[in-house]
């Protein structure tokens, strides 16, 4: 299995307030959702239209594959046939990146970002402080439908290499952990009663069948990729039977952990950080199963990070990014959140530091050096 290097097209299909919010403009919503069940209905399809349409093109796939990446991460809606209201579908965006990937010889994998009801509460779920999609059976079917239909679409494409069955499933004790709730407070609170965790016993037999509805049309050396809903050594005695083949496990790790456990001081706690806990997880898990590191970054919050000077944050970036990516290394590979931004992070002070998100920013400024 090759060693993946790439991006998340972040903001594309799967839109987050944060990365563009000009496409929210004239509204209080805070998610995908009450957009769309907001705007009026020419005015969302042409915003979608125009967002779509301009966010990602053929030049960016040419730009990434010239600075040496082999695969982007695409999240995509459980919306994307079009088949839901009130929103937009986007399946022939995805059917141009295809085409697009193909020419620059770049490989796709599809994550499924969203799901109905939400499976982890974060706005970037699709809806705020809901989750409730695990709990519903006709919301699981229709995901598993979904998965098949992109398997039966793409399985064959030389350009697809895999098919992620399920961004970031939030486990029990982190909702409780984050506060999902107050964090992300939903705008019908009766919408949200009864909303919790994916549990680990539920998700266990979702993947499985997932898996096997998928395999159907996918050939063997396409993988299948699960997510560790944020509970990474869970999996060590999963799918461990000669029935499946090619599953990669995706773990999404952060700075902001680092944070929480009081190493936003300087450089080296960040690096020591990452070498005794990043490094050691993925290793340890790598045994069990090929791991990708689906979404990291160089964004952080050291002390200071204001009052540093270019010279000063290129260094700190550096070091964090290269310590990451040695990480990283012991697995299978990674992709970076995200390709770009719609902000401007040099005139809007509100958005400083926020430039570190995007990665050909972060590539140009020499903040995240071509080590891969």
């Amino acid at each position: 299995m090759k060693q993946v290097k790439g991006v998340n097209l972040g903001n594309w299909l799967v839109l987050e307030k944060w990365m563009s919010p000009t496409m929210f403009a004239g509204t209080e919503c805070e998610d995908k959702t009450w957009l769309c069940r907001t705007l009026p209905h020419e005015i969302k399809v042409d915003r979608y239209i125009q967002h779509r349409s301009t966010y990602i093109t053929e030049r960016d796939f040419a730009y990434i594959a010239s600075k040496g990446l082999n695969t982007v991460r695409i999240p995509v809606p459980y919306f994307i046939f079009g088949d839901v209201e009130p929103f937009v579908g986007c399946i022939e965006y995805l059917d141009k990146a295809f085409d697009w990937a193909e020419k620059y010889g770049l490989q796709i994998l599809i994550d499924l970002h969203t799901a109905p009801g939400s499976q982890n509460g974060f706005d970037n779920g699709g809806i705020c402080g809901v989750c409730k999609w695990c709990q519903n059976p006709d919301d699981v079917e229709f995901v598993l439908t979904v998965l098949e239909r992109m398997a039966q679409r793409y399985g064959t494409r030389e350009g697809l290499w895999g098919i992620e069955i399920l961004n970031e499933p939030i486990s029990e004790e982190l909702w409780n952990l984050v506060d999902i709730p107050n964090r992300y407070p939903a705008v019908d609170k009766e919408e949200a009663a009864g909303s919790g965790g994916v549990p680990s016993d539920f998700l266990r037999v979702f993947y499985v069948d997932a898996y096997r509805r998928m395999r159907k049309h996918l050939p063997e050396e396409k993988v299948v990729v699960i997510h560790d809903g944020f509970r990474l050594r869970e999996w060590k005695d999963f799918m461990r039977e000669e029935e499946f083949v090619n599953v990669v496990l995706d773990t999404h790790q952060y700075l902001m952990v680092a944070e929480i456990m009081g190493c936003a001081n300087n450089p080296e706690a960040y690096v020591e950080f990452i070498e005794k806990n990043f490094a050691k997880d993925v290793a340890e898990m790598q045994e069990y199963f090929p791991v990708i590191v689906g979404e990291w970054c160089i964004f952080n919050n050291a002390d200071g990070l204001k009052e540093m000077n270019a010279e000063e944050r290129k260094s700190l970036y550096q070091k964090i990014a290269d310590s990451q990516l040695s990480a990283w290394d012991k697995g299978q590979g990674w992709f970076y959140w995200s390709y770009k931004l719609l902000l401007d992070t040099v005139h809007d002070s509100k958005s400083e530091g926020w430039d570190s998100w995007d990665m050909g920013k972060s590539m140009d400024q020499g903040w995240l050096r071509n080590k891969y």
